[in-house]
């Protein structure tokens, strides 16, 4: 594809991606993912209860909280402690992760314990909700890998690898991994959410501006696929196999 872009990258080309594993020493797991300019911090904890509703199931439980930081952005964010109350765009997006990450963990072999997933985003270029996927799952098996070591379970209850990544339609030509600038001008904006074995989670696609073509849905999703799978390969050289 040719070379269009405002970063130089070819259309099906992912922005310059690192994953630092064992980025803070206290949770159980956590990562620092950087995507092009973007930047989240993905924390795993363990509880030793499970959600209510499934107390005395012998089931665990996966949830997932999500938070732009003040200075992620190029004007403040408040916090939304101070606001009182959790904005609707957090909710929607920490709901997304949570059922993302659960949707590849068998919870019957996590036993009734909980595993708390924090996303904090240190600074945003667009992409936030997928790269928090991503770094959150690695987070999330380096948990469970500690838990496996210290006797608490008899293997890892993942059942395979989950990336996302966003795609879109901007100036009339189909692309990877969005950057802010690009998601702002888009005409259809979209994000994906897949296994390592091509299946698919979650898909959240939007005319900005008009409808789209069941053709370009099929390019975005292609586009899509071969984004998630380069993503599921830098998971594995963190992770190895599972």
């Amino acid at each position: 594809m040719d070379t269009i872009r405002m970063d130089g990258r070819r259309l099906d080309q992912l922005r310059p991606l690192k994953m630092t594993d064992g980025y803070l020493m206290h949770p159980a797991g956590s990562v620092l993912i950087e995507t092009g300019n973007t930047k989240v911090i993905c924390t795993a904890c363990v509880e030793e209860k499970t959600a209510p509703h499934l107390k005395g199931s012998g089931r665990g439980w996966v949830t997932a909280e999500y938070a732009m930081l003040p200075g992620s952005t190029a004007n403040r964010k408040m916090r939304d402690g101070v606001k009182g109350k959790v904005d609707g765009r957090s909710t929607e997006i920490q709901r997304l992760i949570g059922r993302s990450l659960r949707s590849v963990v068998d919870l019957d072999r996590l036993g009734e314990r909980s595993i708390y997933i924090d996303c904090d985003v240190i600074q945003a270029d667009g992409g936030t909700r997928t790269a928090s996927i991503t770094g959150a799952f690695v987070a999330m098996v380096q948990a469970m890998k500690k838990m496996k070591e210290q006797g608490l379970i008899e293997e890892v209850p993942v059942t395979g690898f989950l990336s996302a990544v966003s795609v879109g339609k901007v100036a009339d030509q189909l692309m990877l991994d969005l950057c802010y600038e690009e998601d702002s001008r888009a005409q259809v904006d979209m994000n994906v959410i897949m296994t390592d074995d091509g299946r698919f989670v979650e898909l959240q696609g939007t005319g900005e501006e008009a409808p789209f073509s069941a053709e370009e849905l099929a390019g975005l999703i292609a586009l899509a696929k071969k984004g998630c799978e380069e993503l599921c390969l830098a998971q594995k050289e963190i992770i190895g196999q599972l």
